[in-house]
């Protein structure tokens, strides 16, 4: 009976080893900094701790002024002072920045307000990264996660193994779960179980980069588009806008009409000038040069939108036709992969 028990036993033993070897070893690593940066709670304490402090820069810059000009001060009237009295001011003077100095080592100093108010709006950020990398690590079957931006040496690390960005999501989460209703709490459970199968399945990691790949792309064209058409309408409004202030000056009278010549009309024989009697013949007058001038420059500022809205239609269908390649290269890689 105890050959038997001894015998199980040392079965269990070898078991465990055999599986201990075969298992593969999971390692994760965070970058606090990172996470921190990321967290809008910290963010917002950050840009007041960073306010109070350009206050404490402040106070230490008029300090160093009023003391500076206490020194001019001395230095423009030190030889019609006496002794005792520059004794004195010298005196002032060295308790004042003895104080500055002070001032700025409790403020800035290794040991001063700066680092503390720091390390204590960072600590329940970081509390809560540790409560997350734990429930990963224990939902995931991490054996070992550590922090990229600690005194840790990593002189490489796979982006693969990063699970900073999943640590955000769940201190995102717990801040939205307190504002959302019962129906909202259940479409943000629903999202979350996907964003975890997506963490789990490097494959659906990919297939998503490619569907928001495709999707940025769709949205790019979509406001391209959208561009093209408010530019096609702009055109058209200034165009109209023209012909009516051109109508309007017509029938005002700043504008006469072109001159017409006649064509059967034979050339003068005189010595006169031929310019002036096409003109006398049919009794109207000739355009004003501010009115020419202005003709001219309503008909390049139409060929310059002209060609602009040409380049950007040209633009347009390139970055259409690099889309389409993209797109073709990717179904050409998903299918390569699915075979």
């Amino acid at each position: 009976m105890r050959k038997q028990i001894l015998f199980i036993f040392l079965a269990l033993i070898v078991a465990s080893t055999i599986d201990a070897q075969t298992r593969t070893t999971r390692i994760g690593y965070i970058d606090m900094e990172y996470i921190l940066e990321n967290v809008s709670d910290y963010k917002e304490a950050k840009a007041q701790l960073e306010l109070k402090a350009q206050k404490w820069k402040q106070d230490i810059e008029a300090k160093k002024l009023d003391i500076n000009k206490l020194k001019e001060g001395l230095k423009a009237e030190r030889a019609l002072l006496t002794k005792e009295l520059i004794d004195e001011r010298e005196t002032e003077i060295k308790f004042l920045e003895d104080e500055m100095l002070d001032y700025q080592q409790k403020q800035f100093g290794a040991d001063g307000n700066l680092i503390h108010q720091k390390a204590a709006l960072a600590k329940p950020i970081q509390d809560q990264v540790f409560t997350a990398v734990q429930d990963i690590a224990e939902a995931k079957n991490y054996d070992f996660v550590f922090d990229k931006s600690s005194d840790l040496t990593m002189l490489f690390s796979n982006k693969k193994f990063d699970i900073s960005d999943q640590v955000i999501r769940i201190l995102n989460r717990t801040d939205k779960r307190e504002q959302l209703t019962k129906k909202q709490l259940k479409d943000q459970e629903i999202k979350e179980s996907k964003e975890n199968a997506i963490d789990e399945n490097p494959a659906l990691q990919d297939r998503q980069k490619v569907l928001d790949e495709k999707k940025a792309a769709r949205e790019k064209l979509i406001e391209d588009r959208r561009l093209e058409q408010e530019a096609k309408k702009k055109e058209y409004d200034d165009r109209r806008k023209a012909i009516a202030a051109e109508r309007e000056a017509k029938k005002n009278g700043t504008v006469s009409e072109p001159a017409k010549t006649d064509a059967t009309a034979k050339p003068a024989t005189t010595g006169t000038d031929a310019t002036a009697k096409p003109a006398a013949a049919t009794g109207t007058e000739t355009t004003t040069e501010p009115a020419v001038d202005k003709a001219a420059e309503r008909q390049k500022l139409y060929e310059q939108r002209k060609k602009e809205l040409e380049d950007r239609r040209k633009k347009i269908l390139e970055e259409r036709e690099a889309a389409k390649k993209a797109k073709e290269a990717e179904t050409q890689k998903t299918n390569t992969t699915n075979n």
